[in-house]
């Protein structure tokens, strides 16, 4: 099975570096729809067999226009949403983001029984994505490729611990809105990360350097460890 797991377009908390990981979350903003409407075109060539999206509204606005293109029904799955920011939800501030990203860090690196404040653990969150995934890969054959619209940490988190990242390349990854990675396998016998793109799927030229993009930013880099 070809997952390609892919972070929902730019919304303004992305922009103003605010946590916002709870339902429903915010919408897309101008650049966040052009990231979207440059999905289905960035993947013409792949033959795709579902869509899925997290029940925050930013992976379902950013899944639509693909799912008009290939006339397939975005299937909205709970497990799929943002690592929970727990008591640092909306916060912007240096504190609460080093706590954050120090958290997603150090479950990347093993540590599974660390606690986001006020929130899950790094097993509370690995098992509730992987459970989605399993939940969708009984709808779907061995060979088939699916779409599936989720979050910028969550997307970061559950590859590094899937795929067995090595924890320096794991805290090194970034994803920028509709930045993709592509996992090849299946839940029961394991994955490989086969792709991966920090950049937005329709192109560098959609990308947003001025943001202050928490979730997308690499651990090291919003931690300050490098």
């Amino acid at each position: 099975m070809r997952v390609l797991l892919i972070r929902h377009g730019q919304t303004p908390h992305n922009v103003s570096g605010a946590l916002d990981t709870a339902f429903p979350g915010a919408g897309l903003t101008a650049l966040g729809a052009a990231q979207a409407l440059a999905v289905p075109g960035a993947l013409l060539d792949e033959d795709i067999a579902g869509i899925y999206a997290s029940r925050l509204v930013r992976t379902q606005l950013t899944a639509a226009p693909l799912a008009d293109a290939r006339r397939l029904e975005v299937r909205v799955r709970d497990g799929l949403e943002e690592v929970s920011a727990g008591e640092l939800e909306l916060r912007s501030d240096d504190e609460a983001r080093h706590a954050y990203a120090g958290c997603v860090a150090g479950w990347m690196c093993g540590d599974l029984d660390r606690g986001m404040p006020g929130g899950p653990t790094g097993r509370d969150f690995f098992l509730r994505f992987d459970a989605a995934l399993r939940a969708i890969a009984k709808d779907h054959d061995s060979d088939d490729t699916i779409a599936v619209f989720s979050h910028g940490a969550a997307i970061r988190a559950y590859v590094a611990l899937a795929a067995d990242l090595d924890p320096q390349a794991a805290t090194g990854l970034t994803i920028m809105n509709t930045g993709s990675g592509l996992l090849v396998g299946h839940p029961d016998s394991g994955w490989n990360l086969a792709r991966w793109s920090s950049d937005p799927l329709g192109g560098p030229e959609l990308r947003d350097l001025r943001a202050d993009d928490i979730t997308g930013e690499s651990a090291q880099e919003a931690t300050g460890e490098q």
